[in-house]
């Protein structure tokens, strides 16, 4: 603890969580100075460490989203493991799960037992369908929270099955909420001390991602408009889509503000479109959306990706490239950003560049100081401060506790 810096040093985070929702939280809270503790199951822990696992032991995943922890072993299904936990949320300020709805409450590790002990602490639960409702109970990855908040129904193209985004989207957005809430439940703690038990924070995938669904339920409630797939373009506005070059890259263009419009149809040589009075504002130019594609396409196709952004950002149109991994590796501005941290990695040579810390502070930022730990790396540290040492870790380990 003494090593934490950032605006979160002094806040220790059990992290009770697998998979990418409740770790995410964590790695967010760690990442700026809370001492976050993983608790993983002996033997196998976070089953992430074997996802996009190429080589080793250990994933990149997880020694991305495990940055900045400590990992310790405990059971949870031992009574000797729950009494750790509940030893180690005594002197916690968050904890942190995602397991299915009940399960903390079947371990005797639910709020009301945790707040018991520790009548300051944060929980905050991340679940499939929430605590409450009639899906409570029902099991829930990130895909199918996706499906299920509206979000894979306006994925792809219209008449062609749903698709997804390549990240895990529904995870990562609980994982910022999850923050949120941790955040605000330290922050009445703090300001209302003698108020009631620290709070409990229920953050639902499905949630998550229907709050990014911005006006879907009321257009089709006042409107009866039920909105579908749109392919690369932005319903409702336009033009924003992307356009293929004659070099075969794409290009996004977000030409959809009125002045942006005009600067953008001037760009194209189009200086028709730009004073038709068809198009001066978004209703129109959506209502026309498929004559201004058609005509930024064409211009596009005669030019090379490079030479059709270098025209765009000439007047100041805000457009870019679809770049991959290979292509943000040698980005200059990421490298300016700090989004480029190179760091070595047991079992690889080298140093290999891991994404930087956001978001940025100026006073007291966030730092990497250590990458997802191995397995089970800092049970003795934590367990001594728990009081706990040497013939009691001995045989916790002989009767496989930890």
């Amino acid at each position: 603890m003494s090593q934490q810096t950032g605006p979160l040093a002094g806040i220790r985070v059990v992290e009770l969580g697998n998979f990418i929702a409740a770790p995410t939280a964590g790695r967010l809270l760690a990442d700026f100075g809370a001492d976050v503790v993983k608790v993983e199951r002996p033997g196998t822990g976070d089953e992430l460490r074997r996802w996009r696992l190429y080589d080793g032991d250990t994933s990149l995943l997880f020694r991305t989203l495990g940055r900045n922890k400590r990992s310790m072993t405990v059971d949870l299904r031992r009574p000797e493991g729950q009494e750790l936990v509940r030893a180690l949320a005594a002197r916690s300020d968050v904890l942190l799960e995602n397991f299915r709805p009940g399960t903390l409450e079947r371990w005797g590790l639910g709020p009301g037992e945790l707040r018991a002990l520790n009548p300051r602490l944060v929980v905050v639960r991340v679940s499939g369908y929430g605590q409450t409702g009639p899906y409570r109970d029902r099991p829930g990855f990130g895909g199918v929270a996706e499906a299920i908040g509206g979000l894979r129904a306006l994925t792809g193209y219209p008449g062609r099955p749903p698709t997804r985004v390549g990240v895990s989207l529904a995870d990562s957005v609980a994982g910022l909420y999850a923050v949120i809430g941790a955040l605000m439940g330290l922050l009445r703690r703090d300001r209302e001390p003698g108020a009631a038990p620290g709070e409990v924070v229920d953050v639902a995938l499905y949630e998550a991602v229907y709050s990014l669904m911005e006006s879907l339920l009321p257009d089709f409630e006042a409107f009866g408009v039920v909105r579908g797939p749109a392919g690369s373009a932005l319903p409702g506005v336009a033009p924003s889509n992307t356009y293929r070059c004659a070099d075969g890259k794409y290009i996004v263009v977000s030409g959809n503000g009125d002045a942006i419009f005009r600067r953008l149809m001037h760009a194209i040589g189009r200086d028709d479109l730009a004073v038709d009075p068809r198009l001066a504002d978004n209703a129109g130019r959506v209502e026309h959306a498929g004559l201004l594609d058609d005509a930024i396409g064409a211009w596009t196709a005669a030019l090379t990706q490079e030479a059709a952004e270098a025209v765009l950002r000439g007047a100041s149109v805000p457009c870019g490239p679809i770049l991959t991994a290979a292509d943000i590796a040698k980005d200059p501005h990421f490298e300016a950003r700090g989004m480029h941290e190179r760091h070595r990695v047991r079992g690889h040579d080298g140093e290999i560049t891991f994404p930087g810390i956001v978001p940025t502070l100026t006073e007291r930022p966030g730092r990497t100081r250590s990458l997802g730990p191995e397995l089970g790396e800092h049970t003795e540290a934590v367990l001594a401060e728990l009081g706990v040492t040497g013939e009691a870790v001995t045989r916790l380990r002989e009767n496989g506790v930890i």
